[in-house]
């Protein structure tokens, strides 16, 4: 059952984000930005981590969820460092995934060629 609560809620997370394509002038790089920031203030809030908790992968995959890792990982730092937390703890918990993103994409540069418009 976890695994279509997953489903559907990663699921709405993307159709909410298609239909602000779709029936608004706002581009997809601005909804990228609107959605990590909304999962940075609803990790503030307090409202994102029962979500989490409640969604799974529904939630922590989507963008909203690279804003809750920064989150998370500043208030862990603030915690733990105090108030160099808030520069390092964001970086710290989501450096395994930029990383990722930064080789695979330099893997794919290798394999493919640039195509002219």
């Amino acid at each position: 059952m976890q695994y279509v609560i997953s489903f559907v809620t990663g699921g709405l997370l993307c159709v909410i984000a298609q239909i602000l394509i779709d029936k608004t002038k706002i581009t997809p790089a601005r909804i990228l930005v609107i959605y990590v920031t909304a999962g940075v203030a609803l990790t503030a809030i307090g409202v994102y981590g029962p979500f989490v908790d409640f969604a799974g992968a529904g939630a922590t995959v989507p963008l909203t969820g690279f804003g809750y890792s920064l989150a998370e990982g500043v208030r862990e730092q603030v915690a733990e460092r105090g108030i160099v937390g808030i520069l390092t703890g964001g970086l710290g918990a989501c450096a395994a995934g930029i990383s990722a993103a930064i080789f695979f994409s330099f893997l794919l540069t290798l394999f493919k060629k640039p195509q002219g418009k």
